[in-house]
């Protein structure tokens, strides 16, 4: 065990991390410099990654690039760039605190991001990575359009249930311009995110935010699709978190002993706020052999995506026995 620092000692590490922050800024010029520069520091700290990135290249790319309000998706253009002084100073403080605190990235800068579109976040919400976003994206944008999901111009109501920092709601109000879009958390923290982000993409008039426990807030109100990417990790691997998803919001994460106690109850809730011709579209993360053991009369339909072949399911309102009648 190492001896705890005193308040001198730890004065001095200080001034010796600002010291070489400086010496840093006054040595590396380039954005290519610093790409390279904190590629080595992130494979010596032996960093974790995850949060829309999967290595120290891609991840450093990304902190300089959003720092510096470049496109974080093109590095070429830029990488032989002089950078002006306040911009070396920047860059060198963040990638010592990536290292040093082992925050995700996005903490650092402000930002995360689905498919390109950008959204505010901070320690209050999980850094959005959702597969769902891809889905949505993947489907409406093809040309043959979905074949599962409803059509666009017909859904009149959407909700998105466990909605953090909003990301999912303010792309609804993207995809599906006629439709009152409902967003739901348990977190007031995570709400004020959420706020910022519905108002930075102007769809204030479209959706609106609710506080509670899944679909408690929202009475009786039915629905043309729910969306939800609910806590779902169990607590297994939760207690092997690296430091960077431990930064996060735990509640964010805590799917109970198996990861799947929320899926249950919005599978069991789901039918009563669904309209027929609807459907429910759910992120579980790894749990889909214990779903389909427990559930073996529900008819989920398994979504592909880049990085998991069973990592979502749709599945729709008859499937869960809505039906006309009942909507009568």
């Amino acid at each position: 065990m190492q001896p705890r620092r005193n308040d001198k000692q730890n004065q001095k590490h200080e001034m010796d991390k600002a010291l070489n922050t400086d010496d840093i800024a006054g040595e590396l010029v380039t954005l290519r410099d610093y790409w390279r520069y904190a590629i080595s520091r992130f494979n010596a700290a032996n960093l974790s990654y995850g949060h829309g990135t999967t290595t120290a290249s891609d991840d450093a790319a990304f902190l300089i690039l959003d720092t510096l309000d470049l496109p974080i998706d093109v590095l070429d253009p830029f990488l032989d760039a002089r950078l002006l002084p306040a911009e070396r100073r920047l860059l060198a403080e963040r990638i010592e605190t990536r290292v040093t605190s082992r925050k995700p990235s996005s903490y650092l800068t402000g930002h995360a991001y689905i498919q390109g579109v950008r959204f505010l976040v901070d320690e209050r919400v999980i850094v959005p990575r959702s597969h769902i976003g891809e889905i949505l994206f993947s489907e409406y944008l093809g040309e043959t359009g979905s074949s599962y999901l409803p059509d666009p111009l017909s859904v009149e109501s959407a909700v998105d249930i466990c909605t953090g920092s909003g990301c999912l709601a303010v792309l609804a109000a993207k995809f599906f311009p006629n439709a009152e879009v409902d967003a739901v958390d348990l977190s007031r923290d995570a709400l004020e995110v959420a706020k910022l982000n519905v108002a930075e993409h102007g769809v204030e008039d479209q959706v609106t935010l609710h506080q509670g426990d899944l679909f408690a807030p929202l009475g009786k109100k039915k629905y043309d699709l729910i969306i939800t990417n609910p806590p779902y990790v169990d607590h297994e691997a939760m207690e092997g978190f690296p430091e960077e998803f431990q930064a996060e919001p735990a509640m964010a994460f805590d799917g109970g002993v198996d990861g799947l106690d929320i899926v249950r109850r919005l599978l069991a809730e789901a039918p009563k706020h669904l309209n027929p011709g609807g459907g429910m579209i759910c992120e579980i993360g790894s749990g889909r052999e214990i779903l389909e053991e427990e559930f073996p009369d529900l008819d989920f339909m398994w979504l592909e995506t880049a990085e998991s072949q069973d990592a979502v399911f749709w599945i729709g309102a008859e499937a869960l026995g809505v039906s006309d009648q009942k909507r009568r």
